[in-house]
């Protein structure tokens, strides 16, 4: 090649060059990897199963999450029973509003209301009455047994309205199609069981069973009475269903036209806004316990992962002798690595939505709401970024130490090299780490509670670490016990390489969840069961006419005897519209106290500050006051709201805006299960406005059977006033609490199960150590027998410090939890704390002998002729 042509030839930047050489030491590593892994996954299935586990749990959340808000979002006609929906509370709609509602689209009527079923005998049994219609419903099937249309079952035949009801007031009533019953003050067929109801979600959740019956049979029962606690739903079906973009004007032109309406409107769009903020909250939690659970697994990844590095040191050390350089031999380990991880991500994503469509398709049936089960974009790519970044915050580390270690050391065997990897491979472990806290924020429903979570998850870490310091320090410094095997497992708690980080942390960890529910738990149920009754009223009574309060609280007191306490308010159902001169539905309240401006809530009146309140900020009106309306809150929901005394609240009740003065705070003792309300008015606040009024009725030692009976004599004497036994309520309170916690221990479960991966990782990345040891200490002279015993006692002293831990961390979370979450008392019971003790005792010992007999069985002779 001449000169000239050398000249000609194209010019290669520098920067080029060194591109080039890193694209080649990439492709080459990824070859290297590839011809690695065709050899199998050996060592590596506790890797897979915790980033499998992990990135299951989150994906079966998102999955399960998006089906629920997509079927209300796709179905929420069917759901709303109209394309809208305005709401009044204690009152019909005025003609003026009837008109405005018919000029935009067809018009139905559903009114919603509590209402005693009742047998001749006077058995009756609470239910949530819901009057329709002969057009209901507009969308979707309502299914009964025996089938047939539901006009013909609510019609009036032979002097008699028919109404349907939910399977369970059959069961409390010991009635079957075709009897009769009482409702208010007529006698109605019950002619069916509904077993699907497509608008049951608009309704929202209730006391008692479902009864539908016909607006007719409503207003001949004599139970809508002035100030009848009642809600009235006004349904717009619009002739093109595609109108969507007229919804809001609709909205906008409704409150312009009647700003004292006080009506709360949904949408097809928001059918059912608290069921969706629920399905929300519930996905938050299942979040929370599935990044536990990858958090738990991240520590069994570096298990495998260092066990893993140990496992290449002959393959390392060649690649050095040859030439490669340290960052090339970690790109190679970091890319096997990311490779198992993705698959492994891959198939936990796989896993998560087969587990949520096998779910669907046994249960499905189950939910008022179709679902529509499927893998998206958004789940899969959520799921594979768990599941990487998680690999990365907890592999770069182990994986960064191999840099720097010496050829002769790989060779040898030894851990020789820096206890900590160089600077960059730090600095990417804490970019991996805020990458991984990052997305956990970004994807939570309650930023708050996922910084909350955060911050917790990395003092959890910082303590348990501190905690197996402070453990391995103490073993290293207290006297050594004369036994051979007993002073052998004493110096394994501390030794290089030794068990204790990570069994305190992985164990530990599980164990605080279990303690902590159980605590939980526990105090919960007490708190329901046993406390509560012994001080809690024996019935409530509601819908109670003003003008026949003070007869029946006589009649109270003639049935049941001159023990008996009567309580008796006005009580009226009132919506918050404005806070501070700022419209409720823009207010910026806390996450605890926002379902207080969700829908209508129960209001009074009072001269006197209620029982089992106390004033604590401000004060309370003279008992004659006639000035400014006023008002008092509890000190929770005020807070939660950001209110001071003297700040405005205006609250819709009976169609008008009424502003009150926040005048004072109190602090309610809501165990005693008493009539208190969360905002309590001037009497002056409501002059001349017709309401109902509440009581409550207790009697020191009644028994079952005299509830019974008394609740008998008054649905006979007052059938229109509805009754509430404090047993059942507290009875069904306690089994809704049981399935709470029941399907927490399930999610829960999942985190523990990690845990005992991760433990299992840890025994198995120590193995190669132990066999080590064993093979000296034989050939020293160490018997099989001593061996064992050494072993046994080291994984009982592990687990009974794994135990330890979580008992006291578990006691504290469950305590914090007990009393300034759900404001109970918190009392220790001994059945969780000892049954968390045997577990982390036993899986310990089962888990460290699984492992040790092989270990015990390696011969000195083979094995020093293999090493």
């Amino acid at each position: 090649m001449t000169i000239e042509q050398a000249a000609a030839l194209p010019k290669v930047k520098p920067d080029s060059l060194r591109e080039n050489a890193r694209f080649s030491q990439f492709m080459l590593a990824l070859r290297f990897a590839f011809r690695n892994l065709r050899g199998g996954v050996r060592g590596f299935l506790i890797f897979l199963s915790c980033i499998l586990l992990g990135v299951a749990s989150i994906t079966a959340v998102s999955v399960l999450s998006r089906g629920l808000t997509e079927g209300l979002a796709r179905e929420g006609r069917v759901i709303l029973g109209a394309d809208l929906a305005f709401v009044t509370i204690q009152r019909e709609a005025e003609p003026a509003e009837r008109q405005f509602f018919a000029e935009k689209g067809a018009v139905s009527e559903v009114a919603y209301m509590r209402i005693m079923a009742r047998k001749a005998d006077g058995t009756a049994v609470l239910s949530e009455g819901k009057a329709v219609q002969a057009d209901w419903p507009r969308f979707g099937p309502v299914v009964t047994e025996p089938k047939a249309p539901i006009n013909d079952l609510l019609a009036l035949k032979d002097g008699r309205y028919g109404v349907v009801a939910d399977p369970l007031l059959f069961t409390r009533l010991d009635a079957k199609p075709g009897d009769r019953i009482l409702i208010g003050n007529i006698e109605v067929d019950l002619r069916a069981a509904v077993t699907s109801e497509p608008d049951k979600l608009a309704g929202g959740l209730g006391f008692g069973p479902r009864l539908l019956l016909s607006t007719d049979a409503l207003r001949a029962s004599g139970l809508i009475q002035p100030g009848s606690l009642m809600r009235w739903s006004y349904r717009i079906a619009f002739p093109n269903a595609g109108e969507d973009r007229a919804i809001d004007g609709i909205i906008a032109e409704s409150r312009a036209r009647f700003p004292q309406a006080g009506w709360d409107v949904r949408s097809r769009m928001n059918a059912s806004p608290q069921f969706a903020r629920q399905v929300e909250r519930f996905t938050q939690f299942l979040t929370l316990i599935g990044l536990t659970s990858l958090l738990i697994g991240g520590v069994g990844v570096a298990n495998a992962v260092r066990g893993f590095v140990e496992r290449r040191w002959p393959d390392i050390a060649t690649m050095k002798s040859l030439g490669a350089t340290g960052s090339f031999a970690v790109l190679l380990l970091l890319t096997e690595v990311l490779m198992l991880a993705v698959f492994a991500s891959a198939l936990g994503i796989l896993v998560g939505a087969g587990a949520v469509a096998l779910l669907v398709s046994a249960f499905g049936h189950l939910l008022p709401l179709p679902l529509d089960i499927g893998i998206h974009g958004r789940e899969i790519g959520q799921g594979m970024v768990y599941g990487l970044l998680t690999t990365l915050a907890f592999a770069l580390w182990p994986l960064g130490r191999a840099h720097d270690i010496g050829v002769a050391a790989l060779f040898r065997s030894s851990n020789a090299g820096r206890s900590w990897p160089r600077w960059r491979y730090v600095i990417l472990t804490a970019l991996a780490i805020a990458a991984l806290v990052s997305i956990a924020i970004y994807f939570s429903y309650d930023r708050r509670i996922a910084m909350l979570y955060v911050g917790v998850a990395a003092a959890a870490f910082v303590l348990l670490r501190l905690v197996s310091a402070a453990i391995m320090a103490i073993a290293r410094r207290v006297p050594h016990p004369r036994r051979a095997d007993a002073r052998l497992a004493l110096a394994n708690l501390y030794r290089p390489g030794a068990l204790t980080p990570s069994v305190t942390l992985s164990l530990g960890l599980g164990l605080t969840l279990l303690v902590t529910l159980g605590l939980t738990d526990v105090n919960l149920r007490r708190q329901l069961q046993t406390s509560l009754p012994e001080r809690a009223p024996s019935f409530f009574f509601i819908d109670i006419p003003s003008a026949e309060g003070s007869a029946f609280e006589a009649f109270l007191k003639e049935q049941s005897g001159e023990k008996a306490v009567v309580e008796r308010v006005p009580m009226m159902r009132g919506r918050i519209v404005n806070l501070k001169g700022i419209p409720a539905e823009t207010y910026a309240a806390e996450q605890s106290a926002s379902w207080a401006l969700e829908g209508d809530r129960g209001i009074t009146y009072s001269a006197t500050i209620p029982a089992g309140s106390k004033v604590i900020e401000g004060a309370w009106w003279p008992e004659n006051y006639r000035g400014t309306p006023q008002v008092s809150m509890t000190r929770d929901i005020a807070n939660g709201l950001r209110l001071q005394i003297g700040d405005k609240i205006t609250v819709n009740v009976l169609g008008r805006n009424l502003t009150a003065e926040l005048a004072s705070i109190r602090q309610v003792e809501w165990r005693s299960v008493g009539i208190n309300f969360v905002m309590v008015f001037s009497p002056n606040t409501f002059a001349g406005a017709p309401h109902t009024q509440l009581s409550t009725l207790t009697i020191p030692g009644v028994t079952t059977d005299q509830e019974a009976e008394i609740a008998r004599s008054i649905s006979r004497r007052y059938p229109a006033i509805s009754s509430v036994r404090v047993r059942d309520a507290l009875q069904a309170a306690s089994d809704l609490v049981g399935q709470l916690t029941l399907a927490m221990r399930g999610a829960s479960g999942v985190a523990l199960l990690a845990s005992v991966l991760v433990l299992g990782g840890a025994l198995a990345a120590g193995r190669a150590q132990r066999i080590k040891d064993a093979v000296i200490l034989k050939t020293l002279g160490a018997t099989r027998g001593q061996l064992l015993s050494s072993y046994l006692m080291e994984y009982a002293m592990l687990g009974l410090i794994a135990a330890i831990f979580g008992l006291f961390a578990g006691v504290a979370a469950a305590y914090g939890i007990a009393v300034y979450v759900m404001r109970i008392p918190f009392s220790f019971e001994y059945t969780t704390p000892i049954l968390a003790i045997a577990i982390g005792i036993t899986f310990m010992i089962g888990f460290g002998l699984a492992g040790t007999w092989k270990i015990l069985g390696n011969k000195p002779s083979q094995y020093l002729r293999e090493n």
